[in-house]
């Protein structure tokens, strides 16, 4: 092997993606990583540390990037691409899962089932102050007892004359205790499952915050309690009937998370690289031994797959081409190696690692919930499964 020494190399330019990322997505990933490093990257262990964040203000000044509900077309948004959508999540993340969710709840959930599902009124009313940060939305799908199957909610949608009324509980909601407006998923009398525009001062709508999280703690998480929420049915979104409606919404998120994650994988192991380079051990430097580098090395390999595969899966959503199992096959392999990447990182800055000083354990708690919400891992791979044989499974 060579023993000249080499300028090192991120895993980025180890992998050359630069050059299957075009110019205009270069620039708005630029653009994002900046805005993380100048505005985030200061103030988030802080946040994090005191479970609160200034979400209307972030709401306002992501909304001044373009950057919510980006990928859509017309009404304020700027109508990007997947891919560009992509790597902004990617440099969102690598700031804090938590940033990445306020972006992707508002943008591929609540905006996306408007953009969608809603009707005309219900676009021009609510997409282009979303699209601000004016508003901010939240997406209400999962209850206490009805994560994994959106099929058993218990949460009901009551026809009453010209109106609707709405009784059930929601749980797990990013944004909720600070949202404007909650799109809110609720079955009829029927069965059918039905999506209505709920804004958050209608009486008998309240969002209790959750507290004492030990994940994703830079985020709103709320619970969404609806007693005789009492709806015109202009509030229903013409355009969703059945479970196909929640589920198309939950496609949008996964395919942000795809990339996401890896950013906070990145930042784990940019950190580890820096720590590994300045940390003396045995009057040498923690890089140059042997098992740091495979260590190092492995971790390289897993990132750059993974951008390969959200790269991939980004091209192809550009195209119109992509289907829901490939969404699965991403969101399962890059987060469940973001998150191996993130423990591994905590390994090389030993008892460092622990601190709120580096960021390693802050990104691998926060993708211990990435694990977890928009599908588990075990739903993931029966999708996948089921791709695979023509067999579903699920029960």
């Amino acid at each position: 092997m060579p023993s000249t020494p080499r300028p090192p190399q991120t895993p980025d330019q180890l992998f050359a993606l630069d050059s299957l990322i075009g110019e205009e997505e270069q620039a708005i990933r630029q653009t994002v990583r900046r805005f993380v490093d100048d505005r985030l990257k200061p103030e988030i262990a802080g946040w994090y540390e005191a479970g609160s964040i200034p979400a209307r203000d972030l709401a306002r000044e992501l909304g001044g990037l373009g950057l919510l509900g980006m990928h859509l077309e017309g009404y304020g948004c700027a109508g990007t691409s997947a891919t560009a959508y992509g790597l902004a999540c990617l440099e969102l993340e690598a700031g804090d899962s938590g940033l990445r969710s306020l972006v992707s709840v508002q943008g591929s959930l609540a905006m996306f089932a408007l953009w969608k599902h809603g009707s005309e009124e219900q676009k021009q009313e609510w997409l282009p102050r979303m699209a601000a940060g004016e508003a901010i939305g939240c997406f209400g799908l999962t209850e206490p007892d009805a994560g994994s199957d959106p099929a058993s909610m218990r949460t009901r949608a009551r026809r009453d004359g010209d109106d609707w009324v709405l009784n059930g509980t929601k749980m797990w909601i990013t944004n909720g205790s600070v949202a404007d407006v909650a799109v809110v998923w609720a079955a009829d009398e029927d069965g059918r499952v039905r999506g209505f525009v709920v804004p958050t001062d209608t009486p008998g709508f309240s969002a209790p915050e959750i507290k004492h999280k030990l994940s994703l703690r830079a985020s709103v998480t709320s619970e969404l309690v609806l007693e005789d929420v009492r709806l015109p049915d202009a509030a229903r979104l013409p355009g969703a009937e059945g479970l196909s409606g929640p589920l198309s919404c939950l496609n949008e998120a996964r395919f942000g998370i795809v990339f996401g994650a890896l950013g906070a994988a990145r930042d784990c192991l940019e950190t580890a690289l820096a720590y590994a380079g300045s940390r003396t051990i045995f009057e040498r430097p923690l890089a140059g031994f042997q098992l740091t580098q495979a260590k190092l090395a492995d971790m390289s390999l897993e990132l750059g797959k993974g951008l390969l595969l959200a790269l991939h899966l980004g091209a192809l959503k550009d195209a119109g081409r992509l289907r829901p199992e490939q969404v699965s096959l991403g969101k399962l392999n890059n987060v469940r190696e973001a998150i191996a990447i993130a423990r591994e990182c905590r390994t090389l800055l030993g008892a460092a690692g622990i601190t709120t000083e580096y960021p390693v354990l802050r990104h691998a708690n926060n993708l211990e919930s990435v694990l977890t919400y928009e599908g588990t891992s075990e739903v993931h791979q029966l999708v996948i499964g089921q791709a695979l044989t023509g067999v579903g499974a699920f029960r």
